[in-house]
């Protein structure tokens, strides 16, 4: 018997990954986001699904038995190359610690939850210290295989000032309703490319609704 999947959209922003999910099975979503702009705007682009404006990371602790499948975006910025790099002596970034909440999170879903999981991450300056499967410019741990190839999209961002222009047209989403304090171009570039969302919820659901698995590669990719 196919199932309604009861989801936890974590940090969820304007949902990127979200988009597509429809597409794939029944679902009911609560999407957990801190920022009340992109919490607003969320709503409104899915009116269906419950939208609660918290802090994500606890929100996971209180609530992970209630959902068959959880998808984590947990902020990614002091574990990218990109600021490591801006970063190094004579730079004008301070060094930070890298946030640890992404492997509490792993730590804890891999340990703790009967479901499916996807915490999906930047490939990091460093070693990662958990192995996960790697896919485009996009490291996901999951406690299911991936297909070896979530997304044949692809974008070319050259100008910076049309930057934001070209990932409306990539996200299908008018970046410009939102009013937030966070920069626009920031919050376009980190949305997951809604295929590779759609990709990844499909293998879960076949797994959830235990449906015959198809092959998609004898093994996860290595970093």
């Amino acid at each position: 018997m196919i199932k309604k999947i009861k989801i936890l959209n974590l940090y969820a922003s304007l949902g990127g990954n979200r988009y597509k999910w429809d597409e794939v099975a029944d679902i009911e979503v609560t999407a957990v986001e801190l920022d009340p702009f992109l919490a607003e705007l969320y709503q409104e682009r899915f009116p269906n699904d419950k939208v609660i404006i918290a802090d994500a990371h606890k929100y996971l602790l209180d609530h992970f038995k209630e959902f068959d499948f959880i998808w984590s975006s947990v902020p990614c910025p002091s574990h990218s190359r990109a600021r490591f790099w801006s970063s190094k002596p004579n730079k004008k970034v301070k060094p930070v610690y890298p946030d640890m909440k992404l492997y509490e999170e792993i730590i804890f879903l891999k340990h703790f939850f009967k479901g499916q999981y996807c915490i999906e991450n930047v490939i990091p300056f460093y070693d990662p210290l958990i192995p996960a499967q790697k896919r485009g410019r996009h490291l996901y741990l999951a406690n299911f295989k991936l297909p070896s190839n979530v997304s044949e999209r692809k974008i070319q961002i050259g100008s910076a000032i049309n930057e934001v222009k070209k990932l409306c047209k990539f996200h299908d989403y008018d970046f410009y309703k939102y009013k937030g304090k966070q920069r626009r171009d920031k919050i376009a570039r980190n949305l997951v490319d809604y295929e590779a969302g759609k990709a990844i919820f499909q293998a879960a659901e076949r797994i959830i609704n235990q449906k015959p698995v198809e092959q998609i590669g004898l093994f996860s990719e290595p970093f």
